[in-house]
């Protein structure tokens, strides 16, 4: 996954552009954004993004979007942000007009945000659908709107939390007439795959509160049962914490080599 700048750090390339570029570089991995916020681009723009980046790719793709949250990126660039009711709204919108346009021959729909007067949207997706992935912790709103529209849905949680989250996701499901075990979950934690105590406590300080899978390969292990546990389908590893390559490279192997088996 591809993660849109969030003002955590610096030297995001755009997300599309890098997006396009690595369909058309590999063969295998799946692609997508986590998460676009929805304030950045309308969603004509983002469903013909990702209709591209899915024909690149050949089918490799999933579509990641969000409400938006990052009030001085907002601010620095003109984009509204809104408050929380008018960001639920028009996530919720925005769902619903890219799964019309990437699902029909034409879309027609009004909204306070959006309107589309038999909209066409050429071509269509590889496969017939692009997954749709909703992102974020909200459980009034974006939890339903995962529950309406989402064939994935990500946030950034213990598993703990994560556990409490799909629950209320079940309930949202339920309540639209949906089955829950149509939308899958996927999350993200920091490894630091080290036992001392001096390199644990940096690599917390560079995490900041976020989730961390850390400790001995027995330890993560562990622990990713435990989000396993939760219902997590995926677990995703930022690498922006690493000070060097080859430490990524190492802990990254290990990972997939050790860690991994054990969940597949």
């Amino acid at each position: 996954m591809v993660e849109e700048p969030g003002g955590d750090h610096d030297g995001v390339l755009e997300v599309w552009s890098t997006l396009a570029g690595l369909a058309a570089a590999t063969e295998r991995i799946t692609l997508g954004s986590l998460v676009c916020s929805v304030t950045y681009r309308h969603p004509a723009v983002l469903a013909s993004a990702a209709v591209t980046c899915d024909h690149i790719s050949d089918g490799r793709f999933v579509l990641g979007v969000g409400a938006g949250w990052q009030e001085s990126e907002h601010h620095a660039y003109g984009f509204e942000l809104g408050d929380l009711k008018t960001r639920s709204d028009r996530l919720e919108d925005s769902c619903r007009a890219i799964r019309g346009l990437l699902e029909n021959e034409s879309w027609t729909m009004r909204s306070p945000h959006f309107e589309f007067a038999d909209a066409p949207r050429c071509p269509k997706p590889v496969k017939g659908r692009i997954p749709l992935l909703v992102g974020g912790k909200g459980e009034r709103r974006t939890l339903r709107t995962a529950a309406l529209y989402a064939d994935w849905w990500n946030a950034w949680a213990d598993a703990e939390t994560l556990r409490r989250k799909r629950q209320i996701l079940r309930q949202h499901c339920d309540a639209v007439g949906r089955d829950a075990g149509e939308v899958g979950c996927s999350t993200q934690a920091f490894l630091c795959l080290s036992e001392d105590s001096a390199v644990q406590r940096e690599f917390i300080a560079r995490a900041g509160r976020r989730p961390i899978l850390m400790g001995s390969v027995e330890a993560v292990t562990d622990q990713v049962g435990q989000f396993s546990d939760a219902g997590a389908q995926e677990l995703i590893i930022p690498d922006w914490t690493y000070e060097s390559l080859s430490q990524r490279d190492d802990e990254l192997d290990q990972l997939i080599s050790v860690v991994a088996p054990n969940f597949r």
